[in-house]
């Protein structure tokens, strides 16, 4: 699944080229989560303003509304001027004086939705429970700490939820807990001003590197123009199972945590 580094990598690999780009025409192939909220052809004539992220929504400012889109479990973005006709899985085409951005997603958990604006319903309802920008300024270690001391679930599922802290999916929440020392199962209450203020610069540290090596590429992400990620291949711990661990040479363990699959080293995140 794409997480928070994909997209914005995603974002960072085409917002400069459709920025200011007019629409030409929009197709909507086969129904993805939920309704686009207007014919695809009202898009004709608006203009691209920018492209924002929020979490893992993508924000298409128009200068008539917004567009959010989401990559689901599998989607992905292709920008370019000499597109191929859509394929089975091609679900959604913005055709600009600028290219054509695509979006195909073969598993259609993926949305592109317009509304009127950020504060307006469908957009304030999909936007509005998300936690704050792990990259940001806002995100503060004391209030932090303070989120984390409201939760009794276990780290890892605090930082999967997205409500304290959006975007740290399964692979960096790993990453992260282990650069931090903290071991997944450990309750969200439980940890110290010290050892969360640890977790939240590990968050940081992980997202940035991740963006930096363009997002993780498990399957067949790539972005907008087609490049893979390149994280995984200097994961610490994720997908590891069973071999030593980079620290202490300790065989790395793999567990089940709400149907995910978490990686850690049994003596450097003991608690």
């Amino acid at each position: 699944m794409p997480e928070l580094p994909e997209v914005e990598v995603t974002r960072r690999s085409f917002a400069q080229h459709i920025r200011g780009a007019r629409i030409l025409d929009a197709r909507a192939g086969l129904p993805l989560r939920w309704p686009l909220g207007l014919d695809p052809r009202q898009l004709a004539g608006m203009t691209v303003q920018d492209v924002d992220r929020r979490g893992k929504y993508l924000l298409l400012q128009l200068d008539q509304g917004v567009l959010l889109m989401h990559l689901g479990m599998s989607g992905s973005l292709s920008f370019r001027g000499d597109l191929p006709p859509p394929g089975r899985h091609d679900h959604f085409d913005l055709v600009t004086t600028q290219g054509t951005l695509r979006l195909n997603d073969p598993r259609r958990f993926g949305a592109v939705v317009w509304s009127a604006d950020l504060q307006s319903d469908p957009a304030q309802k999909l936007l509005a429970s998300l936690g704050t920008e792990p990259l940001g300024d806002a995100f503060d270690p004391a209030a932090f700490h303070a989120r984390l001391r409201t939760r009794r679930a276990p780290i890892k599922q605090v930082l999967l939820a997205g409500d304290v802290v959006v975007g740290v999916g399964n692979i960096y929440a790993s990453e992260a807990l282990f650069l931090a020392g903290i071991r997944p199962t450990t309750r969200a209450d439980r940890l110290s001003r010290a050892r969360a203020d640890r977790l939240h610069a590990a968050i940081r540290e992980v997202l940035g590197r991740a963006v930096e090596r363009g997002g993780s590429t498990l399957r067949n992400f790539s972005n907008a123009a087609g490049e893979s990620g390149h994280f995984q291949a200097e994961a610490s711990v994720y997908g590891r199972a069973g071999q030593p661990c980079l620290r202490c040479a300790t065989p790395l363990r793999q567990i089940r945590q709400g149907q995910r699959s978490t990686f850690f080293c049994p003596v450097c995140q003991r608690a």
